[in-house]
């Protein structure tokens, strides 16, 4: 887990990436923030009140001179940002004085803004605003990519037991954003999955879509849907490994797999694991997270026009450094 963590933020130092950080005035964004800058490696952003960012930063030894500051609230692009805002969502019945609102009450609508206006390639949030905020203000700032066609997510899984996996690295999606995905969504999914896993690690996706049943051994119509979603993958992108419906072991374990699936593609070495709904993606990173004692980074976004990730609620300045730093290759591989 160190090696994988470790080579992440050394790629993140070459990426030339700008990020903001809307929850400035978070002591976990400030701790990982000031080590970013004492490693050099990735160039932030910070939102929130300067004055209490500096006595945070005082009273906690931290330096943060490498990194921008901006008060939306004094912003002098906070009313050409507003008028942009309510542009793009008056027609939805957001008036000017509430798109001015949501940017300066609630900052990761500020910082989808500065990455709309090229003032920074990504943003990262979500250490105190909620999923729902980080995914709606890169819906309404930032805006859907129509090439992926669905916004969605995934965790890079980075376990100690590189028996798993890619070298103890696994893919989980969707576990953040679509409660109940239709086929062509899942399908949507598992290519941005697999794009994640191609520009980030350079190896072959291997994708399982996952169910409680391999291979028709307990068919139902939520099934069917599964095996609809791999059939317009393997149309659209035959240059990927995808096999479901298929059971975790079977996904997972070799030897699982000649018995339950035999002549699989990916033979139980999947990377990617695709969820048949929201639920069951969220309940399993949670549970490999703790139970496993595994880094989870992200939600990582998919499908919007820049890199953008959400955290969760509980994460640590570690967590933070390592989605940054993610968000960093992403762009990077944007811009390539």
């Amino acid at each position: 887990m160190l090696r994988v963590i470790a080579e992440i933020r050394e790629k993140a130092k070459g990426a030339d990436a700008k990020i903001v950080l809307p929850e400035g005035e978070d002591i976990r964004v400030l701790k990982a923030v000031d080590y970013m800058n004492r490693e050099g490696l990735v160039d932030t952003i910070l939102l929130g009140s300067k004055e209490k960012i500096a006595a945070l930063s005082a009273q906690n030894n931290l330096k943060l001179d490498g990194s921008e500051i901006i008060e939306p609230s004094s912003s002098e692009h906070l009313q050409d940002y507003s008028q942009k805002l309510y542009e793009v969502r008056k027609a939805k019945g957001m008036s000017l004085d509430e798109a001015k609102k949501l940017l300066t009450e609630k900052p990761v609508y500020f910082a989808a803004m500065l990455v709309n206006e090229k003032r920074a390639d990504g943003f990262v949030g979500g250490a105190v605003h909620t999923t729902r905020d980080v995914a709606r203000s890169a819906l309404y700032c930032i805006g859907l990519d129509p090439r992926a066609g669905t916004m969605s997510s995934s965790f890079i899984m980075v376990m100690d037991d590189d028996s798993f996996g890619e070298q103890g690295i696994l893919i989980f999606a969707d576990c953040a954003i679509v409660p109940k995905p239709s086929p062509k969504q899942l399908c949507n999914i598992a290519i941005s999955a697999s794009d994640l896993m191609q520009a980030l690690f350079k190896t072959q996706p291997r994708i399982a879509v996952l169910s409680f049943s391999t291979k028709g051994s307990g068919a139902t119509p939520d099934t069917e849907n599964l095996l609809k979603a791999v059939e317009k993958v393997r149309e659209l992108r035959p240059d990927l490994l995808i096999d479901g419906e298929l059971q975790g072991d079977a996904a997972l374990i070799p030897e699982v797999a000649k018995r339950k699936s035999p002549g699989s593609p990916i033979g139980g070495r999947a990377n990617i694991l695709i969820f048949p709904n929201l639920e069951a993606g969220n309940i399993a990173y949670k549970l490999t997270q703790r139970l496993a004692k595994t880094r989870a980074l992200g939600p990582l976004l998919h499908g919007v026009l820049a890199p953008c990730s959400d955290l969760s609620r509980g994460c640590s300045a570690d967590d933070v450094i390592d989605v940054v730093c993610v968000t960093a290759l992403r762009c990077a591989h944007t811009k390539a």
